[in-house]
């Protein structure tokens, strides 16, 4: 590769989906020579990461070959025309089944894409493959009944976080530059936290989705802010299909650019409940903290609110919610479902209305919060999830479906509020794992939080060089 597009020692699959389509401008490689490259760095890590589902090479081979020749008329279909793209598993794409991570589901394939999926094809990209997630979207886990466990790339005896898990996985092995993922409670954050990857969960709308639900958002994963911009605005367009779509907006996505003096940022890493945080957590947050003040920021130390009232009742409300999908299968279908989802959401048979109720309102209660604190902030910043890391096999964190949630606390209440909410790579621990920091902004404003993300990534400490096959 030449005329300074990139390092001639940068392989296909690594280049960013700018640089990609810098290069299809150029003439120096077609959709046909990445795609060949990003199948071929899948199918070297798939092994060890299992990552993939309905992974699909020869269509993506035809639609690469459809992208070349348009490149080649110099006619290219859409702004994304040639680039690879990962949908996560439970992003409907027409002609493939949706399992949502349970092999109790049925097997039909979806009738149409569902809105991301169709904006980014729209768009030219090539969807040649989905990725896994854990049973019913409901872990922040790479653990599944029906995919297995998808594990990560900086050390495959840990986790990828989830639900958006084997999208964490590909973005951290280079299976090409756009991954898109899902999130109703940190589902593209905690990957990307424990991935080392850029992810934007958006103010509810932004990105149309079907089906919609209260906190549901999908959202891209990428390894640099530009290409998340670059995705956003395709995923952004409008669709009727969701009745809580924002209007139409003309944001400037590729215009990242923002001063940082006299912005007043909030920071916080307690909470007064739920998990300890560890030190090297709170030692990268914190260095990000002083990085924006280096740079006329104005940060203080500001209390949440967040509390464990309102965790439980969100905790009761997703229970009962669970159960009512869960009810439903046979004894035997049941058994084929992780025993832990089993056992969270029986309790939710045990709930009385009111007490669903009460937990459906403590969205509310979390949307009141949010106002006041943004009232008196621009931005936030908090750790993504408190812990380093988890092993692969796990569930969650503390292993423990009474106390579920205790390691989502500082993600899930942007889902409720609605507000954007993205995780970068802030640093990484002693031994070398990734660690992110969580960027909040007020609701609506996506573009300002890509900008602030924007900043921090040429200001962090130097990145270390992604994963490679293990020997």
């Amino acid at each position: 590769m030449s005329d300074g597009l990139t390092s001639k020692t940068t392989a296909l699959h690594d280049l960013s989906a700018t640089e990609l389509l810098a290069g299809y401008y150029a003439k120096q490689f077609s959709p046909s020579e990445v795609i060949d490259d990003v199948i071929a760095q899948a199918q070297r890590w798939e092994p060890h990461l299992n990552a993939l589902y309905a992974f699909d090479p020869d269509g993506a081979r035809a639609a690469a070959k459809q992208s070349t020749e348009r490149w080649h008329k110099g006619e290219p279909q859409g702004v994304l025309d040639g680039v690879p793209v990962t949908i996560k598993e439970n992003v409907a794409t027409k002609g493939v089944p949706i399992p949502l991570g349970v092999p109790v589901t049925a097997p039909t394939p979806a009738s149409v894409d569902a809105p991301p999926a169709a904006r980014l094809r729209e768009a030219g990209a090539i969807l040649w493959t989905k990725t896994t997630m854990p049973d019913f979207g409901m872990l922040s886990s790479g653990l599944s009944s029906f995919h297995g466990v998808t594990r990560n790339p900086w050390d495959t005896t840990q986790n990828t976080g989830g639900s958006s898990s084997g999208a964490g996985a590909a973005g951290a092995a280079g299976y090409g530059p756009l991954h898109l993922g899902t999130d109703i409670g940190g589902s593209v954050r905690l990957p990307a936290n424990w991935c080392g990857l850029f992810a934007l969960k958006p103010s509810l709308g932004r990105v149309p989705i079907d089906p919609p639900y209260v906190g549901r958002c999908a959202g891209p994963m990428t390894r640099t802010v530009d290409d998340s911009a670059l995705m956003m605005s395709v995923l952004s367009l409008p669709d009727a299909r969701d009745g809580m779509n924002l209007p139409p907006n003309d944001f400037a996505w590729h215009d990242l650019a923002t001063d940082l003096r006299g912005k007043t940022i909030g920071l916080v890493t307690d909470l007064g409940f739920g998990m300890k945080l560890d030190d090297e957590v709170r030692r990268v947050v914190t260095d990000a903290a002083r990085t924006f003040e280096a740079q006329g920021a104005i940060v203080r130390e500001v209390s949440l609110g967040f509390t464990r009232e309102m965790m439980d009742g969100l905790d009761n409300f997703w229970r009962a919610r669970m159960w009512d999908d869960v009810s439903k299968l046979s004894e035997a279908q049941r058994a084929q479902v992780l025993p832990y989802i089993v056992r969270w959401a029986e309790r939710g048979a045990t709930l009385s209305g009111v007490e669903v109720m009460r937990g459906f309102n403590q969205t509310m209660a979390v949307r009141a919060m949010a106002a006041k604190l943004f009232a008196e902030i621009d931005y936030l910043i908090s750790p993504v999830a408190p812990v380093v890391s988890f092993p692969a096999e796990l569930p969650s964190p503390l292993d423990d479906p009474e106390i579920p949630f205790d390691h989502i606390l500082y993600t899930v209440p942007w889902n409720m509020s609605e507000n954007p909410a993205a995780s970068i790579n802030g640093g990484y621990s002693s031994n070398g794992f990734p660690i992110g920091v969580q960027i909040v902004g007020r609701r609506f404003d996506d573009l300002g939080v890509l900008r602030m993300a924007k900043a921090f990534e040429g200001l962090r400490e130097a990145q270390k060089p992604w994963p490679t096959v293990p020997r």
